[in-house]
């Protein structure tokens, strides 16, 4: 095992010179340090780049089977101890089975559980995480103790205990996730074991070189079969003449071929490596070099890439290998090639691909004007969080019917690009889970939204004020649980009332609120919730809590007299004051503060509002904190009011 530890220096505070103890089972890469008195556990993977420094807090214990991942720091202060599970003292406390990832930070005095996952970049410092807990990318966790099973969104920054007790619990998923990255770090501690173990890796070398000498390319050009249940000659040609055929077109036009490969673990977040280069530009010699790329990865996803060297872009994306499918490359197939273009497009819009008739045309249409279409999938779980992957460009109807039919299980969208502008012009889910397939639906005439009756329609008009102003209008949601932190998901850029009906359909449960930009300044113009849980239609807020509303603020510039909607929970003086903001153009920020944080003056934001209505749901949502209103002139970019509208009751 490659260990590289110290004993801790000499210090005013710490005379001993305490050294590790390290079980025999743990891996400690070499690029990696631990000094002074760190007790490391059974199983314990260190990965390379991370320093353990128990050199002024001290001591450290980290449990069996935890994963310390690379750029992990941890250390401690002189002052301040933790209680360990064994009821001794400790700077720091990691338990068993444990992860810790890529560059988080556990400062003590700090207390992390068994059975925890400390996500990218988060700190914790002066705090308790009980067990299972799942703290995401990029929080900060101070002061704090969390209970036992609390999931921490990304980006949480959890410094108060009211804010430690109002997270809510980890989900199955989340345990899920957790225990299979434990699973592949401890993978990994094995296989860094074995690669320092000559006995270990001697035989893997020797099976390694076995399988190379076995797979020498040959003169012959190389020959497979698709495995399949069906008629295999007539498939292979198929699929062999569209290939054959499309890197003919390419090579015409003077563009690249290149090819990349992918595994099945890989393939599923879209991670991608290249083949070798293909320099030649002559079609027998770009086969040899893609049917040599095919037979080496044989069981992997293997497409097909075309490249304009001039703008240095791709230009086609083509799975053309999928695991136990194989190509066969057949000179006399590219005789009988038809060009794309001059095909026809009928069964396009037959109901018997699964496409539907209103999707097929508006992907004719997109490809017929000379724009790109890329296809995104996600399945039910991440759909939540909006993390799609890329399924690569298409170049016709056929290749998204293939890829429906390969995530029947999953959300499928297609996304419409102008190359040139490099803006997106459609973006509409075509399939849901278990290959339920969304045409485009015709504006509802009652105003509903996701079956949420709407009555003014103010939602509506503002889409389509928006939209005939040439400006772009966005979509984004939030299930309860991360409203409270701001953490909104991106569901797309809309082009009709139609579509967010269908978006707010799917998160009936959910916040949804729209976004109108202005292309040009790339501002913000609206931002308006217009569903909450539940399917409730956002509108005037009545505010029910015993916060008092009031206002101490100062007013930096004059302004006229301006009506206040008579429905707002804030006073006459405040509506009118935030009213007139909005009559003006101004821009209308709303921050937030807990009485703990309001001593230091470190406010939150909660959002841009276009509305009172939308400040009155502000101040029932953080009905215990201190909240203020800034409206900034976005020409001049200064602040023209700051007003306090809430204080917390005493």
């Amino acid at each position: 095992m490659a260990v590289r530890s110290y004993a801790a220096p000499p210090t005013p505070w710490a005379q001993g010179l305490a050294e590790p103890q390290i079980d025999k089972t743990a891996y400690i890469h070499s690029s990696s340090s631990i000094i002074g008195d760190v007790k490391v556990g059974a199983n314990v993977l260190v990965a390379p780049g991370t320093f353990i420094r128990a050199d002024e807090g001290k001591p450290f214990y980290i449990g069996a089977g935890t994963n310390v991942q690379d750029g992990v720091v941890i250390h401690g202060l002189e002052q301040g101890r933790v209680t360990g599970d064994d009821d001794n003292s400790y700077s720091v406390w990691i338990g068993h089975d444990t992860s810790i990832t890529h560059m988080a930070l556990i400062h003590g005095p700090a207390y992390v559980g068994d059975n925890c996952f400390i996500g990218f970049r988060s700190t914790v410092f002066n705090s308790r995480v009980g067990d299972g807990c799942i703290v995401m990318m990029h929080c900060l966790i101070e002061d704090v103790e969390i209970p036992a099973g609390k999931y921490v969104p990304s980006g949480s920054i959890i410094t108060s205990q009211d804010q430690a007790d109002r997270l809510s619990d980890v989900q199955a998923g989340d345990v899920s996730f957790a225990k299979h990255v434990i699973g592949i770090n401890d993978a990994l501690r094995s296989g860094y074991h074995c690669a320092d173990d000559i006995a270990c890796i001697t035989p893997l070398r020797v099976q390694d070189n076995h399988k190379i000498s076995h797979n020498q390319p040959s003169n012959q050009p190389i020959s497979v079969e698709i495995v399949t249940g069906m008629n295999t000659n007539s498939t292979t040609s198929d699929v062999a003449t569209q290939v054959l055929g499309q890197i003919r077109q390419l090579l015409s036009q003077g563009y690249k071929i290149g090819t990349e490969h992918a595994d099945d673990r890989h393939f599923r977040t879209s991670s991608w490596t290249s083949c070798a280069p293909i320099q030649s530009n002559r079609e027998t010699e770009v086969i040899a070099e893609l049917e040599s790329c095919l037979a080496e990865h044989s069981g992997d996803y293997v497409r097909l890439i075309g490249i304009d060297p001039k703008a240095k872009r791709r230009v086609l994306e083509q799975i053309i290998q999928r695991p136990n499918e194989k190509v066969v490359f057949n000179a006399s197939a590219l005789n009988s090639y038809t060009p794309p273009s001059s095909r026809s497009h009928a069964s396009s819009n037959n109901t018997s691909t699964g496409i539907s008739s209103d999707v097929a045309v508006t992907i004719n249409q997109l490809l017929a004007q000379g724009n790109r279409v890329s296809v995104e999938w996600v399945d039910e779980r991440r759909f939540k969080t909006g993390s799609w992957q890329t399924a690569g460009a298409i170049t016709s109807v056929s290749e998204l019917q293939q890829i429906t039919a390969e995530h029947q299980g999953n959300y499928v969208k297609i996304i419409g690009t102008d190359p040139k502008s490099k803006r997106r012009l459609v973006e509409t889910v075509v399939q849901r889970p278990n290959g339920k397939f969304i045409p485009n639906s015709a504006p509802k005439s009652n105003g509903n939204y996701g079956g949420v009756n709407n009555s003014n329609s103010d939602a509506s008009t503002q889409i389509h004020q928006l939209l005939a102003q040439g400006n772009r209008v966005s979509v984004e949601w939030v299930d309860e649980r991360r409203f409270k932190t701001g953490s909104w998901q991106t569901a797309g850029a809309i082009t009709s009332v139609s579509q967010l009906d269908q978006i707010t359909s799917e998160h009936q449960g959910d916040y949804v609120k729209i976004i109108g930009i202005d292309p040009k300044s790339k501002r913000r113009l609206v931002e308006t919730i217009v569903q909450r849980p539940h399917g409730k239609v956002s509108g005037a807020a009545t505010s029910s809590s015993t916060t008092k509303a009031v206002g101490f603020g100062t007013v930096i510039s004059n302004h006229s007299s301006y009506s206040a909607q008579s429905s707002s929970s804030l006073n006459s003086d405040l509506a009118s004051q935030v009213s007139q903001l909005f009559a003006q153009g101004h821009r209308v920020t709303v921050e937030t503060v807990d009485s703990r944080r309001f001593k230091t003056g470190s406010w939150q934001i909660a959002g841009v509002i276009s509305a009172i209505a939308e400040l009155d749901q502000i101040i029932q949502d953080h009905s215990g904190e201190y909240i203020r209103v800034i409206g900034t002139d976005t020409k001049s970019k200064r602040r023209v009011l700051e007003l306090m509208v809430q204080r917390p009751t005493k």
